[in-house]
């Protein structure tokens, strides 16, 4: 379907410009009217839908021996590039994701004489000095249109990362327009330097037709100017289209969404702005993923043991949001210590465990039960941590060897055929995890639907998710022992049988009552026939 999007420029009057047209405030009706930009319908919908798969393109697949950065943060092999990308461009898809992020790919100039620390800075592109040039260790221009027309065509949204408020101090260069950000380079000045980072943005969307940005550290940029980036982006994602999997000509999504690793007022406060001015209509789910940690592992300073009650309280942090707020889940991502190594950490489990790979899937099954958008770390699928590392380590003498808490996670890519043989225990959690993420794109109620928590205390997580007419009862067993659950059909709100959509297994209310079972760490996806 070619996408057109709602968006619509609403002209509000704020801080006391209405009363401002009636005289009052002194001020000879002198304030400036505020134009808000609203988020679209459309995209939100559409991006409810998004399973996006994270990929540190430095440390995941080489597919070129000839280019590569060869250092870096964390324990891999430092040679990503785009070309090992499009070589796991089957196996991502066989994930049954539908979007790709990249970490940054753009030239990240060295200066003369930097030290081995700025080289491993470079080698993350989060620091770059020209934004309309691909790194040459990463590949060339022609390179990366492949990538994004081969992922195009198995369906795949591709998001490149934007770093709006920062670049590499002395060296940044001109855009092809001949514009350059203005003032400090870290945080950036903002308005100052807004023209160059609109220019960032859409010139890629025109260029390759990306999808949209994930953005880095955005609450460095004020929200006024993401509000007009945001804009910038819509109607660039207007003006192209390209041929999607289904043969259909369509525009790029335009979808954005921030990074801001802090709590949910600051989450509001610094990205999603206000209900009457929206600045960025989607973040990261911070809060909600120190949550699934907390629960299911520890976090990174060891603290967990969690009850169920403390995934419920977890959409609670939602309340700190405006309306047009579109939270995106993770569990993990290159700057936070995998789930697998968490476990470890807490002495709770290691991958000789059944239990270490029944925890992953009862994570990921509360995420595959979660209204929005979500998005799986590259690694996280098959269960996968750094052997010989579990504790957090000194912060002085980490980096070298690769193993401080905030890079630990940026190892080498295992992808099935391309890098590695999978064993039977990592085939089974991907395969899993494909066929959760197959009842996302075939299911609504999980990924747009309301939710009405049920239960959730001591080791008991029951909610009932609803789209329309469908409804899916979402049952999580947090804990080691077998569960028996009995709720009566005015309890859940449903009437008729639940069938669980893995198992096939039918469950009949007897008596006007469901008895539903859980094995350890078991999440159950039952939709009411």
């Amino acid at each position: 379907m070619n996408k057109k999007v709602t968006q619509s420029l609403l002209a509000v009057a704020i801080f006391g410009a209405l009363q401002a047209c009636g005289g009052s405030s002194g001020s000879g009706g002198n304030e400036e009217v505020v134009e808000a930009y609203a988020c679209s319908t459309e995209v939100v919908e559409t991006s409810n839908q998004l399973r996006t798969y994270q990929i540190m393109v430095e440390s995941f697949v080489s597919g070129d021996d000839s280019i590569g950065h060869g250092t870096g943060y964390g324990t891999s092999h430092h040679n990503g590039d785009l070309q090992g990308i499009i070589d796991s461009l089957d196996y991502i898809q066989s994930l049954g994701v539908n979007a790709i992020w990249l970490t940054p790919i753009f030239h990240s100039e060295a200066l003369d004489g930097q030290d081995h620390w700025a080289d491993r800075l470079d080698a993350t592109g989060y620091f770059a000095t020209d934004y309309f040039k691909v790194d040459p260790r990463f590949g060339d221009l022609d390179t990366a249109r492949e990538l994004v027309e081969e992922a195009h065509a198995r369906g795949l949204y591709v998001f490149f990362d934007g770093v709006f408020g920062h670049h590499k101090n002395g060296l940044i260069k001109p855009s092809p327009s001949g514009r350059l950000p203005t003032g400090e380079s870290n945080p950036v000045s903002y308005p100052e330097s807004l023209d160059f980072y609109k220019e960032v943005a859409t010139y890629w969307i025109k260029e390759l037709k990306i999808d949209g940005w994930r953005l880095d550290q955005a609450y460095q940029v004020p929200t006024e100017s993401w509000a007009q980036i945001r804009k910038a982006i819509d109607e660039a994602s207007q003006s192209v289209t390209y041929t999607n999997n289904l043969g259909q000509e369509v525009n790029p999504l335009g979808y954005m969404v921030a990074e801001i690793w802090k709590g949910e007022d600051d989450i509001a406060e610094t990205g999603y702005g206000s209900k009457d001015t929206p600045a960025l209509c989607s973040a990261f789910d911070f809060p909600m993923r120190y949550r699934i940690v907390e629960t299911l592992a520890v976090n990174e300073s060891s603290v967990g043991g969690r009850n169920a009650d403390w995934l419920d309280n977890g959409f609670t942090t939602h309340q700190a949001y405006p309306s047009h707020a579109q939270p995106n889940l993770m569990i993990g991502n290159h700057d936070l210590v995998r789930f697998g190594d968490l476990l470890q950490r807490g002495n709770i489990a290691d991958p000789s465990d059944e239990e270490y790979w029944l925890r992953h899937k009862a994570a990921f099954a509360f995420q595959a039960a979660y209204t929005g958008p979500i998005t799986l770390y590259y690694g996280d699928e098959i269960g996968d941590q750094v052997d010989g590392f579990a504790e957090k380590e000194d912060n002085n003498t980490c980096a070298i060897r690769g193993v401080c808490d905030d890079h630990v996670a940026r190892s080498s890519a295992k992808i099935e055929g391309v890098t590695v043989t999978l064993d039977s225990n990592q085939a089974d959690l991907k395969q899993y995890v494909a066929t959760l993420m197959d009842l996302r794109e075939a299911y609504p109620a999980l990924s747009s639907g309301s939710r009405n928590n049920i239960e959730s205390a001591d080791d008991k997580y029951v909610d009932v998710k609803q789209s329309g007419d469908e409804q899916i009862v979402f049952a999580l067993n947090i804990g080691n022992e077998l569960q028996s659950l009995s709720y009566t059909e005015s309890q859940l709100g449903v009437s008729g049988a639940l069938k669980d959509l893995i198992s096939d297994e039918v469950i009949q209310s007897e008596n006007g009552r469901f008895t539903i079972s859980l094995e350890p760490f078991e999440g159950r996806f039952m939709i009411v026939e």
